[in-house]
């Protein structure tokens, strides 16, 4: 690894060092460092536990245990400037006590990690958040044998790299990345690297691994659930076309637990919502920039009373804090997966609807108006410190 000496127009090498040497430990160390930030293994991943040992009839514990954005499992295993011979081994043996864990039992390492780390966050709440869904109920968490292993150390020997190539290529999805620190002066510097699978070859081989994976398999609950959705969002849609509600026209059935429409401002829709617990209808705020949302939020809760007495009840202003997007919502309680039921939710729903347009239609196009007309100048006098981050 090279520094460039800009001035001097030439390259500087970093001194390669080893962990040890630079007292550096794999649990206070490394492993604290990837807690801290676990996108630097390439991807988002929750950190549900760390130091696990809740293995019946054994004392091992694995580093550290993950949720990816698929709700899979990655069971993470730390070593410093050598890999061992026996960390694949190690490993899968880790995996293989994993597999067998329910959603509940997860939901129940992971609170008491944030209780032991975080006092006073949820675990259900932040599981929500983390894997964008509207119930963790609808959601399957560690499906079948789709549990994932990574590996991290500074060097790996051959026996393990070798190991690790085979899994993959029998559909377990395994990860290697090389940690290495340099030194200039006095600082440190950590070059992590994914080197298994070679990034560029990675999703090949990973694809050609779920396909035959996929090819071998039976639908689980989640398909049933798209299939549910589908054939629900096709009743729906007929439903609106026979009443002729216009925006839906040209819209097809969704496997996803909302279905959106356009609302002639860009990226705002309106949105029916299917959970298993709820109907809902909403106005969605989901422009790229924060502030864009929460202005045209606050624009239209000046209007509540007017938009309400069209709309003919209250409704829920959810403006979000902590995320991009911005909501206006009216729900009603409904047992959705029961489908006799179905029919008085597609009644509920096009009723609501056609109110929410009814309400909204007006108010919205005049700030259409006003956001064509006056740009970036609409937002020139927010204040920048009420921007949120993404969520």
């Amino acid at each position: 690894m090279f520094k460039v000496d800009i001035s001097e127009n030439r390259l500087v090498r970093l001194k390669k060092r080893r962990f040890s040497d630079l007292d550096f430990r794999e649990r206070d160390h490394l492993q604290e460092w990837i807690v801290g930030m676990p996108g630097v293994l390439g991807e988002e991943l929750l950190i549900v536990q760390k130091e696990f040992d809740g293995f019946a009839d054994t004392r091992e514990r694995l580093d550290l245990l993950a949720l990816d954005k698929e709700g899979r499992l990655v069971v993470i295993e730390n070593k410093l400037d050598d890999s061992g011979r026996d960390v694949v081994w190690q490993a899968l043996k880790y995996v293989a006590y994993c597999s067998t864990l329910k959603k509940a039992e997860i939901v129940k390492i992971y609170q008491n990690y944030l209780d032991r780390c975080f006092d006073g966050q949820d675990a259900v709440t932040n599981l929500i958040e983390f894997l964008d869904v509207e119930d963790l109920d609808d959601t399957v968490l560690n499906a079948g044998n789709e549990q994932r292993l990574i590996l991290v150390a500074a060097n790996f020997r051959k026996e393990v790299t070798a190991t690790v190539l085979w899994l993959i290529g029998h559909g377990v999805q395994a990860q290697c990345f090389r940690v290495l620190p340099y030194s200039l002066d006095e600082e440190v510097l950590i070059d992590l690297q994914q080197i298994i699978p070679v990034p560029e070859a990675a999703d090949y081989m990973i694809g050609m691994a779920a396909k035959e994976s996929e090819e071998k398999s039976v639908k689980g609950a989640q398909k049933r659930l798209e299939e549910m959705r589908m054939a629900f969002w096709t009743r729906m849609l007929e439903e609106l076309r026979r009443r002729g509600v216009a925006r839906y026209a040209n819209i097809s059935p969704s496997k996803h637990h909302w279905l959106a429409s356009a609302t002639g401002v860009s990226r705002c829709t309106y949105n029916l919502i299917f959970n298993k617990n709820e109907a809902r209808v909403e106005l969605y705020l989901n422009r790229s920039q924060v502030a864009e949302n929460k202005w045209i939020f606050e624009q239209l809760e000046r209007k509540r009373q007017e938009i309400e007495e069209r709309f003919g009840v209250e409704l829920q202003w959810q403006r979000l804090y902590d995320k991009t997007a911005s909501r206006i919502c009216y729900s009603h309680p409904y047992d959705g997966f029961n489908e006799e039921n179905w029919p008085a939710r597609i009644e509920w729903l096009c009723k609501h609807i056609i109110k929410l347009e009814q309400a909204f239609s007006e108010p919205l196009a005049r700030l259409n108006q006003e956001l064509k007309s006056r740009g970036d100048a609409v937002f020139a006098d927010l204040d920048a410190d009420e921007s949120v981050p993404d969520a």
